[in-house]
């Protein structure tokens, strides 16, 4: 799996267990909802102030996010 794709299944993963939509987690960002889909699907990748902020909305680490599988 491409690493973009699996950022963006582990930040719709933490978004949920938060009950938090993709626009009010868009808002936090300053971007549109769609802007932010883009994220949770592999499209377009974070920038570091983003990751900063996405952990701190969704109450994760950056090795949470980014800690990959070996295997891969």
């Amino acid at each position: 799996m491409d690493i973009s794709k699996l950022v963006g299944e582990r930040l719709k993963e933490a978004r949920k267990a938060k009950n938090l939509t993709q626009a009010q987690v868009a808002e936090k960002l300053f971007m549109t909802q769609q802007q932010y889909s883009r994220f949770e699907n592999g499209i377009f990748e974070l920038n570091y102030s983003q990751i900063v902020t996405l952990c701190k909305l969704l109450d994760t680490t950056p090795n949470e996010l980014f800690n990959f599988d070996a295997s891969i």
